[in-house]
Formats: structure tokens, C-alpha cells, sequence
């Protein structure tokens, strides 16, 4: 009896599990887009400038954003900052454009998805260590933190377009029907 009825749902669902990986995948990088893409790129217009220089040469903005206890101690003066705190604020800022563009076009997605997954992780170290921010903490009776509570929901986000890839409205499909033959089986197709 309670094997029928734990199993009643997985039956009456079975038909939507082949539909199911290609929409949500693409319901994943539609609510990464919705949610976190202007996030990222507003923060990295933060570090460029008003000139979009901060693109080829690390501005003072990125400095203190990304090495605050570095910036005071340089008095913000960019040409202070070491050469690896320099490859790491470009590194950083280029991210934060083309990693979230990257997830949303479906473009190397799953590469994409996991190097976002490292950008988060660095972030959130940074906010932590770097800028005294509250981590908060799970299973209590608060789902607002923004470092372990919210960036656990991104993480996993981006971990199930890491595993599952971008899905059939994406560029790595269009690119990959494109150096396939015509008569391809469309179930090798649904990998990506």
C-alpha cells in the first residue's frame, strides 16, 4: 500500500521525464538572466570607469572593491597595487561580463556555469574576508543571508547547468546540430 502510493507521483509524471531536462534547462539560464545578469554586470561597471578603460588596465574602483585592505593601504592608488592583484582585478572584471553572458546565451554553457561557480566562491570569500560581511547560516529561521543562504540558490543554479548543459534554445545546440548530420539521433543532442 505505501509503496503504491510513494510511487503514484513518479507514475503519473513519467511521461514529462524526457521533457523535462530540455525545459529546464532553459528555464535555468532564463532565471539566471532574470535574477543575476544584471546584478553581475552592474557590478562590473562599478570597477570599468566611465571610460571602459578599467577593461585593459585595473581602475581604482576594482582595487578597492577587490582588495580593500590592499587600496587603503596604497591610499587607492592603482599603481600600488602588485602585478597579481592587477591580473586578478581584470581577471575579475572581465568575469563579470563574459561568464554571465556566456550562461545566458548558452555558449560553453556548462564551462560557463562552472567557472561562475568559481567567480561566486571568490566573491564570497572576498566578502567575507575582505570586507567583514556576514555569512549568516543554514537551518535557522532567516533565508536572507546573502553569502550562504542566497549564494547556495546560485550555486546550485549554475551546477545544474554545469551537469545538464544549456538545453535546445541554446548556441552550443545550434552550433552542435550544425556539425552534425542531418540524420543524427536527436537523443544524442539532449546531452547539451
Amino acid at each position: 500500500m505505501i509503496r503504491t502510493l510513494l510511487s503514484l507521483p513518479d507514475r503519473a509524471l513519467s511521461w514529462t521525464e524526457p521533457m523535462s531536462t530540455p525545459v529546464l534547462t532553459t528555464l535555468a539560464r532564463f532565471v539566471f538572466a532574470a535574477v543575476l545578469l544584471v546584478y553581475f554586470w552592474n557590478s562590473g561597471l562599478t570597477k570599468v570607469g566611465d571610460d571602459f578603460s578599467g577593461l585593459f588596465s585595473p581602475s581604482f574602483n576594482a582595487f578597492a572593491q577587490i582588495f580593500p585592505k590592499g587600496a587603503e593601504a596604497a591610499s587607492y592608488d592603482i599603481t600600488q597595487a602588485t602585478q597579481f592583484q592587477k591580473l586578478v582585478i581584470l581577471a575579475g572584471t572581465w568575469s563579470e561580463f563574459v561568464l554571465p553572458a556566456l550562461v545566458v546565451l548558452g555558449l560553453f554553457t556548462r564551462a560557463a556555469a562552472f567557472g561562475m561557480i568559481g567567480f561566486v566562491i571568490v566573491q564570497s570569500l572576498t566578502d567575507i574576508f575582505a570586507h567583514g560581511g556576514e555569512t549568516g547560516a543554514w537551518f535557522d529561521n532567516l533565508s536572507d543571508a546573502a553569502i550562504l543562504d542566497q549564494r547556495a540558490f546560485w550555486v546550485f543554479l549554475l551546477l545544474y547547468l554545469v551537469f545538464k548543459g544549456g538545453g535546445p534554445l541554446s548556441l552550443d545546440r545550434f552550433m552542435l546540430r550544425s556539425e552534425t548530420s542531418p540524420y543524427q539521433d536527436d537523443l544524442q543532442l539532449s546531452r547539451g
